[in-house]
């Protein structure tokens, strides 16, 4: 619909856990939700086997940086952060270029993703290299599978977006471009994910064929530990730092999808609207033709209701193009922390089983295993690599939505100056009739 160039996504960068609201509470959500929460009384007792106390940790990590400040020009403030941080970032990424290939087989579309870095981990300081969608969905997994402690970005949906019939149109491709850029661009600026083997291997190999068959079966230690965890025993309760963020990770997804449906009605209608606009405004310029002295307010009718159809057309697309990707790239975001989430819990469960063999034992100070002490390291990691990605994760998601909202704002508000000033315009050309008169 747009003859335009693309616009990019905003990017974004690490927020503090302490700062999350807590969506179903009031003044008590901080301490729900902050370093200072009560944890479960069925993890507050300390077992003390040996010289080894083995405690669930409930601690909160500190609070992160604070998000930079905005610019109190609108257009600034849309802006932000394209590039903080940008003196001290050694990796960047971008993906452009899409190719429509068509096999015997098969009809797919190919991306470019150009590497620019100064780290060792990289033999170049620059790489290009075509990756299709599947590409992309292998590494995603293999992030899972290597990093299970961590939020791994969210890609867009495989299959056709509501409302896009045709799979290979531009309007869609862009739209699925701009979401596996954002993708690469968040794994980008993590600390752990962007030192990735899989990253790396996927950013610079000729031929990632090879390397997808040479990983088939292989996973890390940690990973393959979370797939094995203790199968049949319940959690008895989530600490309530942990039960907050399952809380407000529901509630979030349950007001983004409500918000996303109604969106697109509303896009819908709006596109109804335009076409009875665009039948309704020649109307009055046929009409014209038959007319003497109201000829030329006619005519301004007429061009006034095209102008319309045209700020409302721009208001249409600014709405499919940039709101609703956001909105559907957060509601999987929750799925994936929630993903999370439910990992920590299986590597608690798994250690309270363990723990509680261990209490059973009848010797007066048993001897830790290392199966315990190692699972206890791993839910510990858990818990302390969750809470600094859902800091990072809310000040993300603090800063896009303050974007969107913010240009949501100002497109609004062109699309109602243009009407307005389309309808100011013709007032001259009746008032001089009346005048004549």
């Amino acid at each position: 619909m747009s003859g335009g160039p693309p616009k990019a996504l905003p990017s974004t960068g690490p927020h503090s856990l302490r700062d999350m609201p807590h969506p179903l509470a009031g003044s008590s959500s901080e301490e729900a939700v902050g370093g200072d929460s009560t944890p479960s009384p069925d993890l507050l007792t300390a077992r003390s086997f040996g010289d080894k106390d083995l405690i669930l940790p409930n601690g909160s990590t500190p609070a992160g940086p604070a998000s930079p400040a905005s610019s109190s020009s609108l257009l600034n403030r849309l802006q932000l952060d394209d590039d903080i941080d940008g003196e001290t970032r050694d990796l960047f990424v971008t993906v452009d270029d899409p190719k429509k290939h068509v096999c015997t087989m098969e009809t797919y579309i190919t991306y470019r993703i150009t590497t620019k870095s100064t780290r060792v981990e990289f033999d170049l300081p620059e790489y290009s290299v075509r990756r299709r969608y599947q590409d992309f969905d292998w590494l995603r997994n293999k992030l899972e599978e290597s990093q299970p402690t961590h939020l791994i970005p969210p890609l867009p949906e495989k299959f056709v977006v509501k409302g896009v019939v045709d799979r290979f149109s531009e309007e869609f491709v862009e739209t699925r471009r701009k979401a596996l850029d954002k993708f690469l661009k968040r794994i980008t600026d993590h600390p752990v994910l962007s030192f990735n083997e899989h990253f790396n291997v996927f950013l610079t190999a000729k031929d990632l064929n090879a390397h997808k068959k040479q990983g088939m079966a292989l996973l890390t230690r940690v990973g393959e530990s979370v797939k094995h965890v203790t199968g049949g025993y319940k959690l008895r309760s989530r600490p309530l730092e942990f039960a907050a963020i399952g809380e407000y990770l529901d509630t979030f997804a349950l007001k983004l999808g409500t918000i996303d449906r109604i969106a697109q009605r509303i896009i819908k209608e709006e596109i109804e609207y335009l076409v009875e606009l665009r039948e309704y405004g020649p109307v009055y310029s046929t009409w014209s033709a038959l007319e003497g002295e109201l000829a030329e307010p006619l005519e301004g009718v007429s061009a006034c209701i095209g102008n319309c159809s045209t700020a409302l057309e721009e208001l249409t697309e600014d709405m499919t193009e940039d709101f609703l990707p956001v909105l559907r790239e957060y509601i999987l975001y929750s799925d994936s922390m929630k993903s999370v989430l439910k990992k920590r819990d299986q590597v608690q469960a798994e250690y309270e089983a363990k723990l509680e063999a261990v209490a059973l034992r009848k010797e007066e100070r048993p001897k830790v295993p290392a199966d315990v002490e190692k699972c206890q390291d791993r839910m510990e990691c858990f818990n302390a690599d969750l809470k600094a990605d859902m800091e990072r994760w809310q000040n993300s998601k603090r800063q896009d939505f303050r974007q969107l909202l913010m240009g949501m704002a100002d497109k609004n508000i062109q699309y109602y100056e243009k009407c307005l000033m389309a309808w100011e315009s013709i007032i001259p050309l009746l008032q001089e009739k009346q005048e004549a008169k």
